[in-house]
């Protein structure tokens, strides 16, 4: 168990060493990284991990929970406001969720730590998902569920919200290839509006054809 003291001094050195192991975890993976590196790093003596945090592996789970919570998680009544329609609250999701993803000001390690635990989960990203990701994603649900409709199986459900997610991740992972296919893509703030406009736009639209077909595919004609 981590010890969090009201000395100044103490959170003083364990806020370093979470930034300090968050750059080098990062950098080099958690197998690569070494107490030691981190804490020349943070100014602190070796000691000051197994005091703070026990050791390297629950270190590395509250460095992941820290940049996680650090990334602005959604409101968890986001969009449940009973004057809301199921538009709005679909718009409002897509919007807190792109947004958070294109926040300015977070160091870069945060990005590449969240990269390199996709590429290579560790067991610490088990109590992420349940203390951050999977609240998020079951209001989500809640909302694709209101617009499938009752009949709406649980595999559509999670696979159109799904899809939603990829379209802002789209975005978010791909800025480099999309801005040279496009150079008058922008990610401003005021483009990143249009993008919530036509994410929601696009899919409400597909929601709505699903929801007409709600125990079979969808047709497509062109």
């Amino acid at each position: 168990m981590e010890r969090i003291g009201s000395d100044p001094t103490r959170t003083e050195t364990r806020q370093r060493l979470l930034e300090a192991a968050g750059e080098v975890f990062a950098a080099r993976g958690f197998r690569a990284a070494t107490v030691r590196e981190i804490c020349q790093r943070a100014q602190a003596n070796l000691a000051a991990v197994n005091y703070h945090f026990g050791d390297k592996e629950r270190l590395y789970a509250a460095v992941l929970q820290y940049t996680f919570h650090c990334a602005e998680p959604l409101p968890l009544d986001l969009g449940r406001s009973g004057e809301a329609s199921v538009e709005e609250r679909l718009r409002a999701f897509i919007r807190s969720h792109l947004f958070s993803l294109f926040a300015e000001g977070r160091p870069a390690w945060h990005r590449k730590l969240i990269a390199r635990e996709m590429a290579e989960p560790t067991q610490a990203l088990d109590t992420v998902v349940d203390q951050t990701i999977r609240p998020e994603a079951e209001l989500l649900m809640a909302i694709v569920r209101d617009v499938l409709g009752p009949d709406a199986t649980p595999q559509r459900v999670w696979q159109c919200a799904s899809s939603i997610i990829g379209q802002c991740l789209f975005y978010y992972h791909t800025r480099p290839v999309i801005t040279r296919l496009d150079p008058e893509q922008t990610f401003t703030p005021e483009a990143l509006e249009q993008l919530v406009d036509h994410i929601t736009h696009f899919s409400l639209a597909a929601l709505r054809q699903f929801a007409q077909h709600p125990e079979g595919d969808v047709g497509c004609t062109l």
